[in-house]
């Protein structure tokens, strides 16, 4: 009896062969087949549950570029002036200033000169550096 199953396990092993695993990815570039694209991108395409929004650019008349030019040249001025007032002509010079809500701090620093805005009321700040 032992030798039968023995004679049967070894002809079962002599019959059955097996071959090596491989892998072959499907996306092409993992190595995949590069037919599989089209078909990947447009599977994807159709689960995509987004949509892009129209952005709409509405173009001003030229009253309303005259006007916003006039706005930005006005408050360029305004600000050239304060600026004159606070620093004078000169450069700028390290302290702390105040202009309304906002509070100017400027002071050297190893990039150049530091200049720190704060708003006081929203307690919004900012850093501007120029450079050397």
């Amino acid at each position: 009896m032992k030798s039968v199953l023995l004679l049967a396990s070894l002809f079962i092993t002599y019959l059955s062969s097996a071959q090596d695993l491989v892998y072959k990815p499907k996306n092409p570039a993992f190595g995949g087949d590069t037919f599989n694209y089209q078909w990947l991108a447009s599977s994807a395409e159709s689960q995509n549950k987004f949509t892009a929004k129209e952005v709409t650019t509405v173009e001003k008349t030229e009253l309303e570029q005259f006007r916003d030019q006039l706005n930005s040249q006005l408050l360029g001025q305004i600000s050239r002036s304060l600026f004159t007032q606070q620093f004078g002509t000169d450069a700028l010079s390290a302290g702390s200033y105040t202009f309304g809500s906002l509070a100017v701090e400027i002071y050297p620093s190893s990039g150049g000169l530091t200049v720190d805005i704060l708003d006081t009321k929203t307690g919004e700040q900012t850093q501007v550096i120029i450079p050397n």
